[in-house]
């Protein structure tokens, strides 16, 4: 039912965005040289990697670097990027993920490898099921990137207090899925994304 039910969705919600995807499209290929999309590898279920698909908001190769955006003074942001991280655009591509069986509508984030590689044992059920384009754990880390702003150190403040703190919602999340809770979940994203 879970899978019907992503299908169903994501083909709605790319074709009621399909005419704002074309002006971003044209924003991000007129801003910059390099493809419009971005893929990057991400690890699904049971440590399957796969594609993850999302709009450019970087300058190309800005990936060589660091694996974390750090709030509004990464310099490797376009201003179109900085527009469409605001209100989660470059997230939208990834309902295509969810129609080839990468992802699901509402499930963990799915992470870098560099990142899944320090998982415990313990946080490694987390990747039994599908990841998901949104969950409680990104309702909780809304503005992830303005708070590693502030760190010392973001890429140390990630790792020993974001990263572990996510994984435990998403355990918590775990041990009681279903369909309601996962329309509650996306309920209270798009309640964040249009700022109520």
């Amino acid at each position: 039912m879970k899978r019907t039910f992503d299908i169903c969705i994501s083909f709605l919600i790319l074709a009621v965005f399909l005419p704002f995807g074309l002006l971003l499209t044209l924003a991000i290929a007129l801003e910059s040289r390099g493809g419009v999309f971005y893929l990057q590898d991400r690890v699904g279920k049971n440590g399957k990697l796969f594609k993850l698909l999302k709009f450019r908001s970087m300058r190309p190769n800005a990936d060589k670097g660091s694996q974390i955006t750090i709030g509004n003074r990464d310099p490797r942001i376009t201003r179109t990027g900085y527009f469409i991280r605001r209100f989660k655009l470059d997230e939208f591509p990834q309902f295509v993920n969810v129609i080839i069986g990468d992802m699901s509508i509402v499930g963990p984030r799915p992470e870098v490898p560099f990142y899944v590689q320090m998982y415990t044992e313990e946080q490694r059920k987390i990747l039994s099921v599908k990841p998901g384009i949104t969950d409680y754990a990104s309702l909780a880390y809304f503005h992830e990137n303005e708070i590693l702003a502030t760190a010392a150190d973001p890429q140390k403040a990630y790792i020993e207090e974001i990263m572990p703190a996510k994984i435990a919602i998403n355990q918590r999340y775990l041990s009681h899925p279903g369909l309601i809770q996962d329309l509650k979940i996306i309920g209270l994203t798009a309640k964040k994304i249009l700022g109520f």
